[in-house]
């Protein structure tokens, strides 16, 4: 499993990953962008946080409920 902090925000890099970064970010949650906004419009991802009006996270808190009912 993923190291996650204990409380805070991800980013959508975050969670998708990004194999493009220097050292590739790993992938919490293996869909595309596509997928995973509709899944959030959808209802079944969770919602997204604005921080600022160019800057969307999620709680790590939700991210962890996600993996685990996934399990």
């Amino acid at each position: 499993m993923h190291q996650l902090p204990e409380t805070g925000f991800l980013r959508i890099r975050q969670i998708l990953g990004n194999k493009k970064a220097a050292p590739p970010i790993p992938a919490i949650v293996p869909v595309c962008d596509a997928t995973w906004w509709a899944g959030v419009k959808s209802g079944r991802f969770p919602p997204a946080i604005k921080l600022g009006p160019r800057t969307t996270a999620w709680r790590v808190e939700d991210i962890r409920a996600l993996i685990e009912a996934a399990r």
